[in-house]
């Protein structure tokens, strides 16, 4: 199909698509959950009649707001592409999927409205009723339920965006509430957007220096990572990647017969491994590609070829496109090609040159040539685009700045008529039609004509986006629907000199362009925003302009000027293969909030992200929480609304982080010193927020709903803290309704508190090591978690233990806190002595969860454990497992049924209670939490099942003990483990004939890996949990000397021979018992 017929059908099927659908289309376009940026203002914003949109049309404002904020440029899509199921906009898909999990995502504009109205009859209700002008929940779902019109009316959806909403729990919202709330939603969706999208280049660029000559016309690149630039006295330099020189040749001999001769463009025909240079003496070259030996020449073009171009076609056809100094596009199409190029070949020469005059060209019956006149001035760029069947040119005269034309005449109905008429091909007459007569023009059916202010020096075509992009002296880079000349979708405006070169990259969705100034910009193509500006200063670019050529394959920019220079984009470092993580920074705590069924967690980089507790998929999140500084703990306040981060900067901060708006802070006057630990206290109806740190001191902040003050600053400071407190930094701290606070320090010391009165209730002296080592300096001492027993403090019991705290050498210690304060048990889960990094108390105080600094997490019965005093044996060791490959930073036991862990692995990963692998928060394949089918399990990650220490031969496996058996404890008698069978209640048995095929198939899939790569991680991802089954035995010392076989009956039947010999060893046996 020739472009004319490709334009008109294509568009006769245009089709807009910049119709918005939803008030949140503009911020909802992204692949993934957005991060945004931390959001602080003076006073947050605050469901009362003080705050919101005085005055002003709400749903007006939200449209003039999103409209504002949408800079999302319509596109065009042919019928073809419908036929053929494509949608340019490929954001649509997306958009509805982010937006079936949130209830305010699906609201139109004219639903918008609608709830406006209902709002307000709502208001008048309440108002009627209570006096106030505010809604409660019932009376906000029954609105929420009359003004959507889509089925999807999740009541429990509904009643989440209430509590969003309504982040102070005070149990109302208004309409200037509710609006506040959807602007900084989609607002800061929007901001995420261009910081998802950021890019950059590496800075200063890759120079190599070029000696002096002529300026560079042209930088092409060839298949086998070549670079070939061009010089204007013909100068060729073959360049490597690595901008390292391979070779070197000039292609116009020393003559001194003739004028000397300059090249105006290069292109390349790699399949027929020639190189097509055009000349200032009206000459089209070709070169061999491999060695640059001259091959043959055309001569006598009636104008200097200014720009080349080159396609191939069918097998042996190809187009040779040039623009000469009269702004016509000359078109050669060749048949026979290397037939016809052999005998060119064999013409006489020209200095060294075999030569044929372009009028000898044309009578060849292989050749069809045609010349069209175009521009009113000469030609800038030239190309053919093969997607469209078009060729498209610029030059600096205004009124045809741009064409986009066909490439042979006759394309209309009355053309093609007279063609069938008059089929005569005679030479003399393809001779007069090429020669004798004026160029042709084209019919205006068959071209499409820009006009631009000022002409253009550079375009570039995009079929895939439907879009053609020109720029010029006017500095200004210009966007078009390429079948709708009138006017452009689209400018850009930011280039302080004329732009010289344009490069669209669909795959990127980035538009690279260069200015005569050096300046070199990249470009959003789906919100038209400048992502980043690289300077002359910057890059090191320095000299004029030459050449520029976008490298895709690599993404870089090469560009030319007195030197040759490499700009490399800065590229997120690829995913390990089948490595999930979570963050890209180890995760240094996570929480579970059950108002909203979510988890939170936070990296050492300050990244807050949201997860879905039920499904493992990222909801959202933002980025610098505390600036540069990183994130220490994290907590929530009763409600859940709200959530409490702590930091390296000594600040907490209070958020409304389903849209990471930052609501309070807070902090002391005082130097600030890092956070290490907080809580959320509620104690006689007072909330507060208790924080410690590297400041040795109880930081008490009231909770005070009323206070509007962005800035908070703690209550003064106990007494008793002030005198008798911590002498070293404090770790930790743990609470106990309704009245006790533990906190623990690095000297090891824990101190109870009574956070009514202030006072100290008791102190507690971590014990020494059980093998006496006394030595109290250095970080063994520290204690880093508590937890408290709380069925047992709450009654006061004097003989039971009422705290778990870990301590130096990897041990755990049970605290007697009532009837003198005391340890009453202590002993070492990890048998290395791997330091006790977090701990977790199941509600009723039945199990212990202890993980270590190794990433085992081990699961204790301590339901009778320390109740009548002293222990001097361990608790029953009901299961253990790795769940992680480094420290673990967090564990939480989720409604009785699920463990959640966080490690410094940049993991935060969900297990069932008895250690069964449910997923990895961030992974592709999402589980459904109520369907055991959809977790990992068997499988556990692929990092725990490589690890050394995961093998049997780590001493922390070493023994009889298998990985996750249930029953006997470590401590227990081995040898009545071993005459039990292996217990393994959470795997399959070996013997499942599913299983052991999948063993059998991830067994030999890792030794071929391991062999390809022994030192590289690239195990498949949820392999089953092989290790957890092996058992480690001694194999006895056998002596390798054999008695040599008797050679001389090989040739006899083996099966006779096996039983001579099972019968001489039988009598051999005989004669020894005897």
């Amino acid at each position: 199909m020739n472009w004319r017929g490709r334009r008109a059908g294509s568009a006769l099927g245009r089709l807009e698509t910049a119709h918005v659908n939803s008030i949140l289309d503009a911020a909802a376009i992204l692949e993934e959950p957005v991060m945004l940026r931390a959001q602080t203002c003076p006073a947050g914003p605050r469901p009362s009649g003080k705050q919101g949109l005085l005055g002003a049309d709400p749903a007006a404002w939200l449209l003039r707001a999103c409209l504002t904020r949408q800079r999302m440029r319509s596109h065009s899509i042919g019928m073809e592409d419908l036929a053929q199921g494509r949608t340019p906009p490929h954001h649509a898909d997306l958009a509805r999927s982010l937006r079936a999990e949130k209830i305010e995502h699906q609201l139109t504009l004219e639903e918008l409205q609608n709830l406006s109205a209902l709002f307000q009859v709502g208001i008048d209700q309440e108002y009627e009723k209570r006096g106030r002008q505010l809604l409660d929940m019932e009376t906000f779902k029954c609105i929420m339920k009359q003004s959507m019109r889509s089925q999807n009316k999740n009541i429990e959806q509904i009643e989440q965006l209430f509590m969003k909403i309504d982040y102070e729990s005070a149990g109302r919202i208004q309409w200037d509430g509710f609006c506040t709330y959807l602007q900084l939603e989609y607002s800061e969706q929007a901001d995420a957007l261009a910081r998802q999208k950021e890019v950059s280049f590496q800075l200063p660029a890759v120079l190599q220096g070029l000696s002096y000559g002529a300026p560079v016309l042209r930088i092409l690149s060839v298949p086998d990572d070549t670079l070939i630039m061009i010089r204007e006295d013909g100068a060729i330099y073959f360049w490597s990647l690595q901008l390292k020189l391979k070779r070197r040749k000039r292609v116009f001999d020393k003559s001194m017969s003739r004028k000397p001769r300059w090249v105006t463009d290069v292109i390349s025909m790699p399949q027929y491994n020639k190189l097509i240079v055009g000349t200032g003496n009206r000459e089209i070259q070709l070169y061999e590609l491999s060695n640059l030996e001259p091959y043959c020449q055309i001569g006598g073009l009636e104008a200097v070829p200014l720009k080349l171009d080159y396609c191939y076609e069918d097998p042996d056809k190809c187009l040779i496109f040039y623009g000469d100094n009269q702004g016509c596009v000359n078109i050669l199409s060749l048949a026979s090609v290397g037939e016809l190029l052999r005998t060119w070949k064999k013409l006489p020469k020209i200095e060294n040159m075999p030569n044929i005059s372009i009028n000898n060209v044309v009578t060849s019956p292989n050749v069809n040539y045609i010349r069209w006149k175009v521009h009113g001035d000469w030609i800038t760029q030239l190309n053919y685009y093969d997607s469209i069947k078009a060729v498209i040119s610029s030059s600096n005269h205004e009124p045809s700045a741009l064409v986009i034309g066909c490439t042979m005449r006759k394309t209309n109905v009355k053309q093609k008529m007279k063609e069938i008429r008059g089929v005569r091909k005679d030479v003399e007459a393809r001779r007069e039609q090429a020669f004798l007569g004026l160029p042709q023009r084209r019919a205006e059916c068959d071209q499409t004509v820009f006009r631009i202010y000022k002409g253009v020096k550079a375009f570039s075509f995009c079929k895939r986006k439907n879009l053609l992009l020109t720029g010029g002296m006017d500095r200004i880079i210009r966007i078009w629907n390429p079948y709708l000349p009138g006017k452009p979708t689209g400018m850009l405006k930011s280039h302080m000199a004329p732009v010289i070169y344009i490069h669209v990259s669909a795959e990127d969705n980035k538009i690279f362009s260069m200015s005569t100034d050096n300046t070199i910009k990249i470009w959003d193509l789906e919100t038209d925003s400048c992502l980043f500006t690289a300077s002359s200063k910057a890059s090191g670019i320095k000299g004029e302009f030459a050449a520029c050529l976008y490298l895709p394959h690599s993404g870089a920019l090469c560009v030319a000027t007195d030197t040759i220079a490499l700009l490399h984009l800065r590229l997120r470092s690829p995913p390990e293969p089948y490595l999930v993580v979570s963050h890209q920074e180890p995760v240094v705590c996570c929480r579970y909030n059950p108002a909203f069924r979510q988890v939170v967690s936070c990296s050492e980089a300050s990244v807050v992200k949201v997860w879905d507790f039920e499904t493992g998929r990222l909801l959202s999140g933002f980025i610098g929480a505390h600036g540069s500084a990183g994130i220490t703990c994290l907590t929530f306040d009763t409600s859940g609304r709200r959530l409490i981060t702590g930091g390296r900067d000594g600040c907490l901060k209070i958020w409304s982080y389903n849209n990471g708006h930052c609501l309070h802070t807070l902090k002391h006057d005082e130097k600030q010193n890092e956070v290490c630990d907080c809580t959320y206290l509620e104690v006689n109806q007072n909330k507060c927020i208790i924080a410690v740190g590297w400041d040795r001191r109880i930081n008490v902040y009231f909770d005070t709903p009323c206070d509007f003050h962005h800035f908070w600053k703690p209550q003064p400071h106990w007494q008793d803290d002030l005198n008798h407190g911590h002498k070293e930094d404090i770790l930790c701290v743990a609470q106990c309704p309704p009245f006790l606070l533990a906190t623990s320090s690095y000297d090891g010391e824990v101190i109870i508190w009574n956070v009514i009165s202030g006072h100290i209730y008791c102190k507690l002296n971590t014990p020494s090591p059980s093998d006496g080592a006394e030595d109290r300096k250095g970080p063994d001492w520290s204690v880093s978690c508590l937890a408290f027993l709380k069925t047992r403090a709450a009654k006061f019991e004097s003989e039971a233990a009422s705290l778990i705290a870990n301590g130096p050498r990897g041990s755990v210690t049970f605290w007697r806190l009532f009837g003198g304060a005391c340890p009453i048990a202590n002993f070492t889960p990890s048998r290395d002595k791997a330091q006790v990094s977090s701990i977790a108390v199941t509600a009723g105080d039945v199990l212990a969860y202890v993980a270590d600094q190794e990433g085992f997490v081990h699961v204790y019965d301590i339901k009778e454990y320390g109740l009548r005093g002293p222990e001097l044996q361990p608790p029953k060791n009901v299961t253990f497992w790795r769940a992680h490959v480094s420290v673990v930073t967090s564990l939480e036991l989720i409604e009785e049924k699920f463990l959640l862990s966080s490690s410094l692995d940049r993991t935060v990963r969900l297990w069932s209670k008895d250690g069964e692998y449910i997923g990895t928060f961030g992974q592709h394949n999402l589980w459904d939490i109520f369907t055991p089918a959809s977790w990992s399990h068997p499988r556990v990650p692929h990092e725990i099942l490589t690890d050394p220490q995961s093998m049997p031969a780590h001493p922390v496996l070493e023994g009889d003990v298998a990985a996750m058996h249930a029953g006997k404890g470590e401590q227990d008698n081995v040898v009545e483990e071993k005459a039990k069978p292996l217990k393994t209640p959470n795997l399959r048995s070996p013997e499942d004939p599913i299983l052991a095929v999948e063993m059998k198939e991830d067994i030999d899939q890792w030794l071929l890996l391991h062999r390809n790569q022994p030192s590289g991680r690239t195990c498949e991802l949820g392999w089953p949990s092989i290790y957890q089954t092996l058992r480690c035995h001694e194999v006895a010392c056998v002596s390798t000397v054999v008695e040599k076989p008797d050679l001389s009956i090989i040739g006899s039947d083996l099966f006779n021979y096996n039983c001579l010999v099972l019968e001489k060893e039988g009598s051999e046996v005989a004669q020894k018992e005897h």
